[in-house]
């Protein structure tokens, strides 16, 4: 398995992270115990998790995710070998993450919670990697037009610094190694670095955002502060929620699927999604690729990605996402891809 540099950490990552999201609902432990361990087995040293999860958010099953990792770290000893990351949630009308049901912010007093919590649900003394979910400020996203910018208001902000701040002080404590931010913007992320460099405080180490075949709007100023500043994409969503597989194809609603379980991937169901998904579908096709290797391998090939995040929710789509790559990008395979792309950009933001 090939190794990344994160960000200016020192760290080296799998090019490919184990998403975890679908343990403790799709998955059980002992299911989530096997992906880990294969994973394991594939030279796969970083999962990612969130207090967040699993999806979908609900009062009853938060944390289970980081339970399970937790057990698993417990029982396989590895603790010092596996790169574990997970997330902090940003402002949020949901009241279930804090005690007294206050709603979550990314406040000092709130964050400090969101760690403690984490990390007796890993049961472990550090993170490798604690990331913010979203910001803690107004800003379009989760497949929201990106051209449509949130008028922010101040009054309603915690102001970076102070999550900074915060940041910083676990990072003394020696409760988490680094930082990462998620769903930012680049002004966000420069924002953070500048803070960074005035106060002597953590720099951010890598972005976890959307990118896939069918959403590259990170390539339109992200991408440059990634390469200039080595603040890695950790891509999340690669296949679409599943779309760019093919599973869904002309109306296809598979059972135990999440369209079918829980219907929530409006994001992929834009005007002029399906065109595009039928296009890239066909080229795999095309190529004799499947349509997942051809989606995986897309994103890994990228310069500013430092690792691609999967999920499965049994072992057998495991192993197909892992067979990706194995595979060889050609200049022909680029060109017909942004062929794609140039008529049909961008519809799944």
């Amino acid at each position: 398995m090939e190794t990344r540099k994160l960000g200016r950490t020192g760290l080296d990552v799998s090019l490919v992270c184990l998403g975890t999201m679908t343990f403790g609902e799709q998955n059980t432990e002992a299911e989530g115990h096997a992906q880990m361990d294969r994973a394991r087995d594939a030279g796969i040293n970083f999962l990612d998790a969130a207090e967040l999860y699993p999806i979908p958010p609900k009062r009853e099953t938060q944390g289970r995710t980081e339970e399970i990792i937790g057990t698993w770290l417990k029982a396989r000893g590895n603790r010092a070998e596996t790169i574990v990351a997970t997330k902090a949630v940003g402002r949020t009308v949901m009241d279930w993450f804090r005690d007294g049901d206050a709603r979550g912010d990314l406040s000092r007093g709130q964050l400090r919670e969101a760690l403690e919590k984490s990390l007796k649900r890993l049961q472990t003394e550090y993170i490798d990697l604690y990331q913010l979910h979203w910001p803690d400020r107004g800003v379009s996203q989760f497949g929201a037009n990106p051209v449509l910018f949130k008028q922010p208001d101040p009054a309603e902000e915690i102001a970076i610094e102070e999550t900074l701040d915060a940041l910083n002080d676990f990072v003394r404590e020696g409760k988490v190694r680094h930082i990462g931010l998620s769903n930012e913007s680049s002004w966000g992320v420069m924002r953070y670095l500048g803070a960074a460099e005035a106060s002597g405080g953590p720099r951010v180490a890598s972005i976890q955002n959307g990118y896939s075949l069918v959403n590259r709007t990170f390539e339109v100023n992200l991408a440059e502060v990634a390469i200039r500043e080595d603040v890695g994409l950790l891509a999340y969503s690669p296949l679409g929620q599943g779309y760019l597989t093919g599973k869904y194809r002309d109306g296809a609603l598979p059972e135990g699927s999440r369209k079918k379980l829980f219907d929530r991937l409006q994001r992929y169901e834009t005007p002029g999604a399906a065109a595009a998904i039928d296009a890239y579908l066909d080229l795999a096709g095309e190529i004799g690729w499947s349509p997942a290797e051809l989606a995986l391998k897309f994103v890994a090939t990228r310069p500013f990605v430092t690792s691609v995040i999967i999920g499965a929710t049994s072992l057998e789509q495991l192993e197909q996402d892992l067979s990706a790559f194995d595979r060889s990008w050609t200049d022909e395979i680029e060109a017909r891809v942004d062929a794609i792309h140039l008529v049909r950009s961008n519809p799944c933001p």
